[in-house]
């Protein structure tokens, strides 16, 4: 059996979503890190698939606030077409 919900692809479907958000209200990593009260590094790494960060759950709601969206598009699975 097969694990889709384990803490590095809910952290992977969260990071990725971030950015699509913030790429759909076209802000840069800096006004977004304005927003959310975080540094424009922590939101770069973050953006950065190649560095393993989790975000936390208070921090993943800091970022649906900040983009105005509901905090469970966040954990919408984006990578169906990586799956086929």
């Amino acid at each position: 059996m097969t694990r889709r919900y384990t803490k590095e692809n809910l952290s992977l479907i969260v990071r990725k979503n971030i950015r699509k958000y913030r790429l759909m209200k076209n802000y840069t990593m800096q006004e977004l890190a304005d927003l959310t009260g975080l540094t424009h590094g922590y939101v770069r790494d973050l953006e950065c698939l190649s560095i393993d960060k989790t975000p936390l759950l208070e921090t993943v709601g800091k970022f649906a606030d900040a983009l105005e969206i509901d905090i469970r598009l966040l954990f919408d699975n984006i990578d169906t077409e990586e799956k086929k």
